[in-house]
């Protein structure tokens, strides 16, 4: 039977790599020079935090990250940025999460949006991911092509087309 999986992934080596084109940026732009302005990325908790001085500051380097982000082809929907915090020293903080895996409550969303199409496909949640099989893989394609336009706060791949 055909069947595919979406899933919600991010690739960290990418997010890095656009993490340090940031840096690079920060490190020549007149107006971050002589601040104390980091980013660093933790990788193991999935955590980017940013320090600097000030609000304007803070929105460059967001703006920034999204947009290497996307160079890379990483979708920005991935990063949820909390709200600014003071830190010490006069400066202001902000975390971001990047979020991988569908949860539970997002996988029970889609499979409702599967079933409401009236196509007669099956769709299963398996850990951070759902399982869709069908009989026909037109079927199939028209169940991404509703995800696809279906506006979700997360991007979505699919893989594992099997027929």
């Amino acid at each position: 039977m055909p069947s595919f999986d979406v899933v919600s992934q991010v690739d960290m080596q990418e997010v890095d790599n656009a993490i340090n084109m940031t840096t690079k940026l920060i490190e020549n732009r007149y107006d971050f020079r002589g601040s104390k302005t980091s980013i660093e990325l933790n990788k193991k908790e999935k955590k980017l935090e940013v320090l600097t001085e000030d609000d304007m500051k803070l929105r460059a380097i967001k703006d920034a990250v999204i947009s290497h982000c996307v160079k890379r082809s990483i979708d920005p929907k991935v990063f949820q940025f909390s709200d600014a915090e003071k830190a010490s020293g006069n400066m202001i903080r902000s975390i971001a999460s990047i979020q991988e895996g569908i949860d539970k409550e997002s996988a029970k969303k889609i499979v409702k949006m599967i079933k409401g199409t009236g196509l007669k496909v099956q769709a299963a949640i398996q850990d951070d991911q759902v399982r869709v099989t069908a009989k026909k893989i037109d079927d199939l394609q028209e169940v991404i092509q509703m995800l696809k336009e279906a506006n979700l706060d997360m991007p979505l791949q699919y893989i594992n087309m099997r027929s």
